[in-house]
């Protein structure tokens, strides 16, 4: 499963050799009825992203992590090589399009405008 399956609420963000980016609905989560960190976005890595500057996170390994602010993720997947980690960033992207990924699970304070607005968006409500 490529990038030519990825649901149409997805944007391919950013692309490249080490990193894939996609932005869920950009145009609805653009930072004016929604703060811009609140762009739900699933980050596809070589190596475990970290937060420090100048840390090294290179590896072998691919992982696949949504996040729906900064400090509210998904645990990330990992992945043995890139073609299987564009299937899996696909495949919970599509999920997550559908109202199939339980996004509400990963709040531990819940935001109801955001998520009300993400439930409507995803055919939840």
């Amino acid at each position: 499963m490529g990038l030519d399956s990825l649901a149409d609420d997805w944007t391919v963000w950013t692309e490249s050799a080490e990193k894939l980016v996609l932005a869920y609905r950009p145009d609805v989560f653009d930072s004016h009825a929604f703060p811009a960190p609140c762009l739900p976005t699933i980050y596809l890595t070589r190596g475990r992203r970290t937060r420090r500057p100048g840390a090294d996170r290179t590896g072998d390994d691919w992982f696949v992590t949504l996040y729906l602010e900064p400090d509210v993720d998904a645990s990330a997947d990992r992945y043995d090589d890139r073609d299987s980690a564009v299937a899996g960033a696909v495949d919970l992207a599509n999920r997550f399009a559908t109202g199939e990924f339980d996004y509400r699970a990963l709040y531990q304070v819940p935001r109801p405008e955001y998520l009300d607005e993400l439930d409507e968006r995803t055919g939840r409500s």
